[in-house]
């Protein structure tokens, strides 16, 4: 998370920033349905999330949107599994675009494969 941080403190536009929102995303050992899981792979639509970025980018407020997908890699429980990171000029403009980004990346644009016990 610090390396995505750094990132966006050399933005040219930082100064402007007032919030740096962070998400960070673990593997949990159990799947929504409650099954014990030993782990998941995840796959990421590029172009996709390069497009649902690019619509974030251009909400109200916001400087920047960094992601790290850990795609395609067999995680364990614990593991990091998406970082992301919005920095924004106020609190609610920074907090609807990391919602926003979150739920359709989600959605549509990651699909994982859990490993059940």
């Amino acid at each position: 998370m610090d390396n995505l941080i750094e990132k966006i403190k050399k933005c040219r536009d930082y100064n402007e920033a007032g919030m740096i929102l962070c998400h960070n995303g673990v593997v949990r050992e159990t799947s929504r349905n409650g099954k014990k899981v030993s782990g998941l792979s995840v796959k990421v639509d590029s172009a996709l999330l390069n497009q649902v970025m690019q619509k974030y980018k251009k909400y109200p407020g916001i400087i920047e949107i960094l992601i790290e997908i850990k795609e395609n890699q067999k995680l364990s429980v614990g593991d990091d599994l998406m970082k992301l990171v919005v920095a924004g000029d106020i609190r609610e403009n920074v907090i609807t675009a990391l919602a926003g980004a979150l739920n359709e990346i989600k959605k549509s644009v990651t699909s994982k494969t859990e490993f059940f016990i």
